[in-house]
């Protein structure tokens, strides 16, 4: 009979952390927007040095503003992963200019390439695969896209994935011939259940691109209940529901602690699991966000291998 399990208790009775959860946090990234970011006096305090932090980009948010971001969490020592949404994008000349603008300001040399939320492109572009194939990320060390736990309605409207898979099987091959370190990094969802079952699908289909597992940060029942259907969350939204029926849960506010703990759990036992990393939507504000890492153990730095 294995000890393991009894030194686990042991250890997070002494600690008050999971050790599995301290493990499975290690090396996760954030994301902000410039208008977020700015309400942190200073990120320091709250992130691990080298955590990945993301910059969404959202339409209508001028350039500048996202650079400027991007140079300030870099002058502070993080890794800045810019999203580049293809439909916002006019055309080559556009892209090429905040490329050259992120790596001028900023020595962006990582970037989050998807379609992005508009229904219309604005110009030439209209999917991440367009904005691999223009061979202008070349330099890049990271180039991360879009994982769909739950499908996407936008891209398979028939509720398949069909559409969803054949892009991902794109990206793999694309995976195969570029020098920079790729990952999926996915939509948000609630239970661990159908996220396992969907990173085990994605293995596989031959789908081998290491997974960052988007979870929503700690927020209000009925901010994340409006976020989850904006976003398209589908199954897992479920458990939400399921919460806000209970009188007893309905004002506390939301932790990730149960479905994460249950993905560092299987990620223990099972250590080739396709999910490396936890990339957080931190809906109910970095800071709280920040600090329920930090109180589960997320606290170190990213490994340089990972960088």
């Amino acid at each position: 009979m294995s000890l393991l399990p009894f030194l686990k208790r042991k250890e997070t009775e002494d600690t008050g952390v999971n050790p599995d959860l301290e493990a499975f946090l290690q090396g996760y990234s954030i994301e902000v927007m410039p208008r977020t970011a700015e309400k942190v006096e200073d990120f320091r305090e709250l992130l691990p040095a080298g955590t990945r932090v993301y910059i969404a980009h959202i339409e209508g948010t001028p350039i500048e503003d996202m650079v400027a971001t991007a140079a300030r969490l870099a002058g502070d020592g993080y890794k800045v992963m810019p999203h580049f949404p293809a439909r916002i994008i006019k055309d080559r000349a556009m892209l090429a200019d905040w490329i050259a603008r992120y790596q001028g300001e900023a020595g962006v040399d990582q970037a989050l390439l998807l379609a992005g939320g508009v229904a219309e492109p604005h110009g030439d572009f209209h999917s991440s695969m367009q904005l691999m194939e223009s061979g202008l990320f070349g330099d890049f060390k990271r180039l991360h896209v879009a994982g769909h736990p739950e499908g996407n309605r936008d891209i398979d409207k028939d509720g398949s994935d069909k559409n969803v898979m054949e892009a991902l099987r794109w990206k793999q091959k694309f995976s195969e011939t570029t020098d920079a370190e790729m990952a999926l990094a996915t939509q948000f969802a609630f239970e661990a259940g159908p996220i396992i079952a969907w990173a085990d699908a994605l293995k596989a289909a031959g789908i081998t691109i290491p997974v960052h597992i988007g979870i929503a940060g700690p927020a209000k029942l009925q901010t994340l209940i409006k976020f989850a259907i904006a976003c398209g969350v589908g199954p897992s939204l479920k458990v939400l529901q399921k919460r806000a029926m209970d009188v007893t849960k309905l004002l506390l506010p939301y932790e990730p602690t149960e479905v994460l703990t249950a993905l560092a759990a299987h990620k223990a036992a099972h250590p080739d699991f396709n999910i490396t990393h936890v990339h957080f939507f931190p809906l109910g504000g970095i800071k709280t966000n920040a600090n329920w890492a930090i109180a589960n153990g997320g606290n170190s730095a990213v490994p340089a291998s990972q960088s």
